[in-house]
């Protein structure tokens, strides 16, 4: 691992904004939060999928990938991240290096492929992704970036997140660090307003940041940049002139929040998108923090005016499905701010939350949950830190839980014991942000609760009552040729 990723690593996890962190002595702090991964078997959540998940989103970059061609397996069509413009992003762009590449090293090719992108694509800027591979055979992607950006004209942007470096958390944080070193601060915008924000930590997931703007564009409220959902190069460069930041994801991209407020004084907050009672924190919150930083006042009315009326609204919506939820109950698999911010969504609606895991949830995140769910410090039965695949079936198979929210993975094991599931992740079809986000997310859990089939695969197959007709018959008549003359 070269000098300048050690050192890179170590800075990051100086995050202020980690509580976890900070409690550390410095010894403890420069190990990490968690060993590096090994090269070669890191496939998959490791340092360099976190950082091309958090910055593909960015729709208008080509996005280049320097290593073998295997690194270059883009899921980004099965996670939705939707754009409102360009397509450029998911085009999947790879330096495909071979074992000659490996003798001689690859910064020629590397070179070469930036070219040929500026030649065939033009986009306003290429990020460039160093893997495993070319970690360690030492080639310098800085450098590289940094002479083709002189001779094309364009900005290079290196991502040094090899996957070895760490999990795929690790990788959010460098791939957020590239946009701090790089692109935040370099392009002034056009027109900035009293009103300006920009929203970290939101990808976009089926539309649902578009769920969420027409709340803010009837409050007047522009959103400057939105790094990294739907996002655009020069909004992302230009996004240190907004007056206020709103955190949704501390998980991934914290360190943008707290560098931002360091370096040019923007206030952040971490809030929510999903439920009705968050999604209204969080639109007095941004209110409240514009007034502070020079809005006119009289926002916080128009804010209270609008919440009121979209309150009413959802409520309305939700009501015809109350009834029929209320004492359900829910299992969730997920986590980061979903751990908590779906639970206070789902409490709204009469479910009862039974568990809900904690593996990717910070510090902040944990204390979130027990004061929406009500528990003691004691009390952590209700948030599971790691369920495997055999706890979850048994907590179905017993029915301590109606339905299951989580991820695709985890959809065998209800499937397999026959009770319904929804996924809640980022492939997701269907959008729940915003008051609009809240109702189709309690219309697709009735829909998947009340929905028909799950009788049918309950009731047990023909063949297998004619069999337990049977043995009842042969165990009467066993019985009868039992008894006495």
């Amino acid at each position: 691992m070269s000098a300048s990723l050690k050192a890179k690593i170590a800075e990051v996890f100086e995050e202020p904004g980690c509580d976890k962190n900070q409690g550390k002595t410095e010894k403890e702090r420069k190990k990490g939060c968690t060993k590096q991964l090994t090269p070669g078997a890191a496939a998959g959540g490791c340092a360099f999928d976190g950082a091309k998940i958090a910055l593909q989103p960015i729709v208008d970059v080509a996005h280049l990938v320097h290593g073998p061609i295997a690194c270059e397996g883009n899921s980004w069509d099965n996670r939705h991240s939707a754009s409102s413009g360009s397509t450029i992003y998911r085009t999947g762009f790879t330096t495909d290096i071979n074992e000659l590449d490996v003798i001689y090293g690859a910064e020629k090719r590397l070179f070469k492929s930036i070219r040929e992108i500026c030649e065939k694509y033009d986009p306003p800027a290429i990020f460039v992704y160093q893997t495993c591979v070319t970690g360690l055979i030492g080639d310098d992607i800085e450098a590289v970036c940094k002479r083709a950006a002189e001779k094309f004209g364009k900005p290079v942007i290196p991502v040094n997140a090899p996957g070895f470096a760490g999990p795929k958390n690790l990788g959010n944080k460098l791939g957020a660090e590239a946009l701090l070193d790089y692109v935040i601060g370099t392009i002034e915008p056009a027109t900035t307003t009293p009103y300006d924000i920009n929203i970290i930590g939101e990808y976009n997931l089926s539309g649902e940041l578009w769920q969420v703007k027409p709340l803010l564009d009837a409050l007047g409220v522009r959103i400057l940049s939105c790094i990294s959902g739907d996002g655009r190069y020069a909004e992302v460069a230009s996004a240190h002139r907004a007056k206020a930041n709103m955190m949704v994801c501390s998980k991934s991209m914290i360190n943008i929040a707290t560098k931002m407020q360091q370096r040019w004084d923007i206030p952040y907050f971490e809030g929510s998108f999903y439920g009705i009672g968050d999604m209204s924190e969080t639109l007095r919150e941004i209110a409240r923090l514009l007034v502070e930083r020079g809005a006119p006042a009289e926002l916080k009315d128009r804010t209270e005016a609008l919440i009121a009326v979209e309150e009413a609204r959802a409520w309305e919506r939700i009501r015809a499905y109350k009834e029929r939820l209320t004492g359900k109950k829910v299992l969730l698999i997920t986590g980061g701010v979903k751990s908590w911010s779906v639970v206070a969504a789902l409490q709204e609606a009469g479910l009862e939350v039974v568990g809900t895991s904690t593996k990717k949830s910070t510090k902040e995140d944990k204390a979130k949950i027990k004061e929406i769910m009500g528990l003691t410090e004691e009390d952590s039965a209700h948030m599971i830190d790691d369920m495997t695949p055999r706890q979850m079936y048994a907590m179905l198979r017993d029915a301590k839980a109606d339905i299951m929210l989580s991820g695709g993975r985890s959809q065998f094991v209800a499937l397999k014991a026959r009770m319904p599931w929804m996924d809640i992740n980022q492939e997701r079809h269907h959008a729940f942000a915003g008051y609009e986000g809240m109702v189709t997310m309690i219309a697709e859990i009735d829909k998947a609760l009340f929905n028909p089939m799950w009788a049918e695969v309950r009731t047990p197959a023909p063949w297998e009552v004619v069999d337990t007709l049977l043995i009842e018959q042969s165990a009467e008549q066993l019985a009868a040729e039992a008894q006495p003359a």
